[in-house]
């Protein structure tokens, strides 16, 4: 509880920052750790209510609320990290600041569509559309994608993985879709 509460946002909840971590260890280090101490408390009922009562079917109903413990346990780390595994996007505000990051400057008129995935707790992947004037020259658009680059690393340092692609904005697609939830 101690790490956690040192990384935890200051009113976030244990159950909000288990759901919301990019890191996995301290939320299966933190629902490990509460299973374990409530396994024993419910061991330590089990037995101490057989032992006073004599009667064993206590014993074995805190075994089968152990193991039940330990089924939601597990249920919720395999949920909850399944996305960790499978690529999760960045935050809304990560995706904000690079939208932003990538418009800053001269060269990118809007970001066209983009796509974000965490490769680790502390690395993200971009892959971004972005439209640039269509008579800018081939030097003007490679130099104007390594100055973004340079820009959303500054504004989000854990995309470490920036894929820039250029082209002309057509109609029917909008700058809102940019910075749409999805991936």
């Amino acid at each position: 509880m101690k790490e956690t509460n040192a990384v935890r946002a200051p009113g976030e909840s244990y159950w909000a920052f288990i759901r919301h971590a990019r890191a996995p260890e301290l939320p299966v280090v933190l629902l490990e750790d509460t299973a374990a101490l409530t396994g024993l408390v419910l061991a330590l009922l089990g037995v101490g209510l057989s032992s006073v009562t004599g009667n064993v079917v206590f014993d074995g109903l805190a075994t089968i609320a152990i193991g039940l413990l330990l089924i939601a346990v597990a249920f919720v780390l395999a949920v909850e990290t399944k996305s960790l595994l499978l690529g999760e996007s960045a935050t809304p505000d990560a995706r904000r600041r690079i939208v932003e990051a990538l418009t800053a400057g001269e060269g990118v008129e809007s970001v066209i569509h983009m796509r974000t995935q965490h490769l680790g707790p502390e690395e993200l992947l971009v892959a971004a559309k972005i439209a640039v004037r269509h008579d800018d020259s081939a030097a003007a658009v490679a130099r104007a994608i390594d100055e973004a680059e340079v820009r959303v690393r500054a504004a989000v340092p854990i995309a470490r993985v920036i894929y820039l692609e250029p082209d002309i904005r057509r109609s029917g697609t909008s700058p809102a879709e940019a910075i749409a939830p999805a991936g």
